[in-house]
């Protein structure tokens, strides 16, 4: 079945593999289970399902990888959720915590056609509005901002946590993808003091956690999520 086009069900499964594995979290049954709010037997079915249409393979110790085929599904769904959360944010003035689910439901149905129009509309951007490539080989390693030392410079490259009560709790801190500033706080906080504007940003240290940045200096490179995925009160992240 790898010629065809997969079903919603398996395309929705496709990009949190997808998600987990850009991520850098080990992308198991178990993991995908946590990431999508599910118990674990319905996800081993679509698991099984999933390997047996040919769009991903396990190993001896039951970790998943793609198939040529489910990587490009995957990467194809994962575009155009980001292509839309864009269009939505910079054409039609959604704010950037709300896009989320709206991509979601307009992703289906995106045809060709649509989808260079929708490319056209955005112009020279290259992410969504939460910092994730639109083409995804072009990801930017980062840290997590609460690895970073006091004083250190920052850059904010992107919100791996993309639930939307997290979304909505950064959106008022005016901490957002592409902001320059310096670490002045660290603790139960971290503060990030803005170049632009001098306006200081407070996270809380777990929030901080998905939070990745480009610093100089630079801390020790690691995933940039914890180990637990269950940070928002919707399904984590995508």
């Amino acid at each position: 079945m790898v010629d065809q086009e997969a079903t919603t069900a398996e395309q929705e499964y496709l990009e949190t593999i997808f998600w987990l594995q850009e991520a850098g979290l080990p992308v198991t049954a178990a993991n995908v289970a946590r990431a999508r709010r599910l118990k674990p037997p319905s996800v081993h079915e679509m698991i099984v399902r999933l390997e047996r249409d040919g769009y991903i393979t396990r190993d001896a110790d039951r970790v998943i990888a793609f198939t040529p085929a489910g990587r490009r599904q995957a990467a194809d769904r994962v575009r155009r959720h980001r292509l839309i959360e864009r269009f939505l944010t910079d054409v039609l003035g959604l704010p950037w915590d709300e896009v989320h689910a709206e991509a979601e439901r307009l992703e289906h149905a995106m045809s060709p056609g649509l989808e260079a129009r929708i490319r056209a509309a955005v112009g020279d951007a290259t992410t969504c509005p939460h910092g994730h490539p639109f083409t995804p080989d072009e990801r930017v390693e980062g840290a997590p901002l609460s690895d970073v030392e006091l004083g250190a410079a920052v850059e904010v490259l992107r919100f791996e946590n993309e639930a939307e009560d997290v979304l909505r709790y950064l959106r008022p801190t005016g901490l957002e993808p592409g902001v320059r500033g310096r670490v002045v706080a660290r603790g139960a906080m971290i503060v990030v003091e803005r170049d632009d504007d001098g306006a200081r940003c407070a996270v809380s240290a777990t929030v901080a956690e998905t939070v990745s940045v480009l610093a100089d200096p630079a801390p020790p490179p690691r995933v940039a999520l914890p180990d637990q995925l269950d940070l928002g009160r919707e399904r984590y992240g995508r």
